[in-house]
């Protein structure tokens, strides 16, 4: 089924993850002198933008392109005139722009709904206009789904006309706000037929848009009347869209209400939650009890920056001026910047207590009709360059030479930098320096000494009379309860406490998924990681540390819409995981608007799966009492954990209040901390606060660190040491689990759910991890209760002669009677036998015994199965041949695997006609000549990848074809790395490395930040 143009949810796809990569720019006359020449430019401009766009298979089908520009007053008077319908003064009028369902019927039914909304609200509607379209150039796919487009004209009632004469130059846009969303929210869901091609491109009493799955080419063709000369605007915004690995429509077409953007907003699904949370805490007299109308704020069918345009069309409404709201919603990286002025950066400390950032690698231009203008990320990861000449006109684009201008005219040439800003006033007539305008609004009100006087950092508190310590009589047993193993105390926590960084092994993992195998697992282990790829590269946080920030607040918010000075009233803890003596501080802290409880995370293990999901009711109930009555520091702790109670698992505990009291309106009203023996892995900790968590207190790690040392198991460290050095890189390894997805802060990643399940029903996603996409389906609350039950059960049972001893784990390596392996004692014996012997039938059963998954089902390629096809004659087979030219084998790098295994592969593929690929560890030049036998080890492909190791001219000439790697196959999100120890002379003369020392590639290419750079690279 297509919904304007998209496919319903179903198989591996998900309408939600729709983005787009584009090619943005606007044209304006920086006095506000109006010309159809600002049209005619910026649709030049458009066209010259066409590479940047995507079509279909067909070349007439575009993934879309628009114009957002100020209503063309003299046109639409005559237009209307026309119609006899009598257009008020500029300004006093809203025209809206409608996609509405082609069947007249529908249409009708449509139209009728909002001509009863505005009689409702006091307002006059004049009269409906049908655009003048062409669609004979469009392709059949854009034609499928092409909407009926019309105009109304909707005149602003006389009180809202005196608001305006009297300065509230936002009046007729706040009433035209109500009647859009009222509307919205009336036809979607009112259940007639046609509501979904029911949208509104634009409603406003200065901007109009006109867009649509169209190529930039296509736009004035089919919009005709953009190419009339009454046409006149004094800025124009144009936009070109590449809809990236996903599916174009007409409405997800670019421009957006207020903005459009080129890039990806890779924090959405939390800013999303957090933004729905602050609903329900938004008051404003600017809007009074209209306020509750324009609820949802964030339409949740739109894209990435549709979502975005929703919520800066709600701040701007509500009382902040445009470029106040773009410095909340996308902040500079002010926490590391020395060079920045302390009221600037007080500025941006304050907001970061009412917002979090929407982070994400984009560049953004926006306009309200009267100030037009642009901004980067904090990372400055997308192209955005603008001319001024002589006559004042400005010209910004994702690219140089959109339109053509004489260069005597120009007199600044420049580009907007990381996480600066770039604005135009066509009422004052000037261009506003990013310095400027920011040293303006941080002068607004005394933000520095609001934040003197209201927000507190954690290791300023009182320190708490008790602190619990190491219980070594039950330490075993919770060890066991919590499915602890030696394997993870080794290889896992010691090196983490010696080292502070997250331990690196090998690659090929090839033990089962969590769903399919054996050994209870951690609730942790169904959920996986997403990444950045492509047009939206991973953060390099170890040489972009200084945009990223690790610091997280404790305390409730406050209304969004009215700053005040204990807006800031929050603590402000330097890392997300804290001791237990600073948890002690927050669970007995006596400062004025702070209320702690804890709230026990166990159920009975004699009741199941109704007993642990009892008990995640209970724990919602018992959350909501404690809001009523004033607390707003909410400490979930699993320390009742006995011989009856059993942990609920501490990501569902959290993920369920957390989701729960965004529905119930009060989320901004507490802070989750969570104190847990669970977390012990890194990715443990991501996904707590990725659903969530404000903090982790692992105070079972620091009990088990204490025994370690105890034990001789941890040598040449104190404990506090080894206690400090693992909290330091747990948040190490989540900074660069965020950056792996474009993610530059701790507080932008809070609650932004960038995981997938992989083995979960969808009714328990629905209900406990909402938003979070589940493709496969798997267990259930049974499972997941069963699963604990398995761990309590070997830590509690009384059963005489019972196993008291660590179980010694199995993940890292097979292990009688753990873990499942695909090389295990059996299948690698075999492989050896087979090499050492050279018996080719040996071999086969080794490969049998690896390829054939269907057998032990461990694998998600086990489980499917393959429809029986019809046989078809062989004569219309392709020839061996043929086939045997787009064998390629995977791009393993020399040192990752051996030389024998590298030299063998591309033996083979030369021989069959295919392609091996050198991976990104380079080439030895020996082996670009042929044998005496006539073999050649060359590879075929040659690699390029982000840390360009053994590339050279020499190198590249004697490729048959080139790759560039954009991001890791093996380790997605991250570049590839060898350890030190593996880097052998031989290995270091082919990289052009030195031997012995640990080579990483960057995780994005530090010079592919754009199809331009990547151009420039190939050339």
């Amino acid at each position: 089924m297509l919904i304007n143009g998209l496919p319903s949810k179903q198989g591996l796809y998900d309408p939600r993850f729709e983005h787009d990569a584009c090619g943005i720019g606007f044209i304006a006359n920086i006095n506000g002198d109006k010309s159809n020449d600002i049209i005619r430019q910026a649709l030049t401009a458009l066209v010259n933008l066409d590479h940047r766009g995507g079509q279909g298979a067909e070349q007439n089908t575009g993934d879309g392109a628009g114009i957002l520009m100020q209503i063309p007053h003299a046109f639409m008077a005559q237009e209307c005139s026309a119609m006899n319908i009598a257009l008020p003064a500029e300004g006093h009028y809203g025209v809206g722009m409608l996609f509405l369902p082609r069947d007249r019927e529908r249409r009708l039914a449509c139209e009728r709904v909002l001509e009863r909304i505005v009689a409702e609200e006091g307002l006059s509607l004049l009269g409906w206009r049908t655009v003048p379209t062409d669609n004979t150039l469009l392709g059949n796919g854009a034609k499928a789904v092409e909407p009926f487009i019309r105009q109304v004209f909707i005149e602003a009632d006389e009180l809202t006309k005196t608001k305006l004469a009297e300065g509230d130059d936002k009046a007729v846009e706040r009433k035209l706000y109500v009647i859009r969303k009222r509307a919205e929210n009336a036809i979607r869901h009112s259940g007639m037929p046609g509501v979904d091609s029911f949208y509104f491109s634009s409603l406003s009493s200065r901007t109009i848009v006109y867009k649509g799955m169209l190529t930039p080419f296509q736009v004035d063709k089919y919009f005709l009347e953009l190419k009339d000369p009454v046409m006149e605007t004094a800025l124009a915004l144009v936009h070109s869209r590449y809809s990236t690995n996903t599916f174009p429509s007409w409405e997800r077409a670019h421009p957006n209400r207020y903005m459009i953007h080129n890039g990806e907003i890779n924090t959405v699904r939390g800013n999303v939650n957090w933004m729905f949370a602050r609903q329900a805490m938004c008051e404003t007299e600017l809007f009074g009890e209209d306020l509750a109308k324009v609820m949802p704020v964030v339409d949740m069918n739109g894209t990435d920056s549709a979502m975005f345009d929703n919520c800066l069309e709600f701040l701007t409404l509500t009382g902040r001026s445009m470029p106040h709201a773009m410095m909340m919603m996308v902040p500079e990286p002010w926490e590391k910047n020395e060079a920045m002025s302390p009221e600037k950066k007080a500025f941006y400390q304050y907001h970061s207590f009412m917002m979090e950032p929407w982070d994400g690698p984009a560049a953004i231009v926006f306009s309200d009709g009267r100030y037009i203008g642009a901004s980067l990320d904090r990372n400055g990861l997308r192209p955005a360059r603008y001319y001024v000449t002589k006559d004042g006109l400005i010209v910004m684009s994702s690219e140089v030479g959109v339109i053509e201008l004489a260069t005597e005219d120009i007199i600044l040439k420049d580009r907007i930098r990381p996480g600066r800003m770039l604005l135009v006033d066509t009422q004052e007539g000037k261009i506003i320096s990013d310095e400027d305008l920011k040293t303006e609004m941080a002068a607004q009100f005394p933000y520095q000494e609001w934040l003197k006087t209201h927000m507190m950092q954690l290791e300023d508190l009182e320190d708490a009379a008790e602190v619990p310590g190491t219980n070594f009589e039950t330490l075993l047993q919770r060890q066991h309860a919590f499915g602890y193993t030696y394997e993870e105390l080794m290889k896992t926590i010691e090196p983490l406490a010696k080292a502070a960084d997250d331990p690196v092994s090998s690659m090929g993992y090839d033990a089962p998924l969590a769903v399919l195998s054996d050994q209870p697992q951690l609730l942790y282990n169904y959920f996986k990681q997403l990444f950045a790829q492509v047009t939206n590269p991973p953060i390099d946080s170890i040489r972009e540390e200084l945009v990223t920030a690790i610091s997280t607040t404790i305390g409730p918010e406050k209304n969004l819409l009215k700053p005040t000075p204990d807006s800031c009233r929050q603590i402000k803890v330097a890392m997300p995981v804290i001791t237990n003596a600073e948890l002690a501080k927050l669970r007995h802290i006596r400062r004025d608007g702070f209320k702690s409880v804890t709230l026990p995370i166990v159920f009975g293990i004699n009741e199941g799966s109704l007993g642990l999901k009892l008990a995640l009711d209970g724990l919602c109930v018992a959350a909501d009492r404690a809001i009523a009555t004033g607390a707003n520091v909410l400490i979930l702790s699993d320390r009742e954990v006995s011989k009856s109670k059993a942990p609920i698992p501490a990501l569902l505990a959290v993920s369920c209040l957390h989701h729960h009291l965004i529905k119930s309106g009060t989320r901004l009203k507490s802070t989750l901390l969570l104190e847990s023996a669970e977390p012990r892995e890194v990715h443990h900790f991501a996904a707590l606060l990725g659903y969530g968590v404000s903090a982790v207190n692992p105070y079972f790690v620091y009990e088990t660190l204490e025994d370690m040392l105890q034990e001789g198991l941890l040598e040449g460290i104190t404990h506090g040491e080894a206690v400090n050095n693992f909290n330091k890189g747990i948040t190490k390894g989540v900074v660069k689990i965020l950056s792996k997805m474009g993610i530059s802060t701790i507080q932008g990643y809070r609650g932004a759910q960038i995981f997938e399940c992989v083995g979960i029903n969808q009714e328990v996603v629905d209900r406990y991890f909402t938003g979070t996409p589940s493709r496969i389906g798997g267990i259930g609350l049974e499972e997941i209760a069963k699963e604990v039950e398995m761990r309590h059960w070997r830590a509690f049972n009384d059963q005489p002669g019972r196993d008291l001893t660590l179980d010694s784990g199995s993940v890292s390596q097979w292990r009688s009677g753990g873990e499942e392996h695909l090389y295990n004692p059996q299948s690698i014996t075999t492989l050896q036998s087979a090499c050492r012997l050279g018996d080719y039938r040996m071999f086969q059963q080794f490969t049998k015994a690896t390829d054939d998954q269907t057998q032990k089902l461990k694998t998600i390629r086990g489980l499917l199965k393959f429809k029986a096809a019809a046989p078809i004659p062989l004569e219309e087979v392709e020839s061996v041949e043929s086939i045997l030219k787009r064998f390629k084998t995977g791009a393993m790098s020399f040192g990752s695997i051996s030389q024998e295994a590298h030299e063998t592969l591309a033996i083979a593929m030369n021989r069959i006609g295919g392609k091996s690929n050198t991976g990104e560890g380079g080439e030895d030049p020996a082996r670009f000549v042929k044998e005496a036998n006539g073999d050649l080890k060359r590879s075929a492909t040659k690699q390029v990848a982000s840390g360009r190791f053994g590339v050279n001219s020499h190198y590249l000439v004697n490729a048959d074809e080139l790759q560039i790697k954009m991001a890791q196959g093996a380790k997605p999100g991250e570049g590839g790395q060898l350890p030190g120890g593996k880097v052998f002379p031989w290995i270091a003369k082919a990289r052009r490395t030195t031997a012995g020392v640990g080579l990483i590639s960057p995780p994005p290419h530090h010079d592919i930040y754009s199809i331009e750079d990547l151009a420039e690279l190939i050339h």
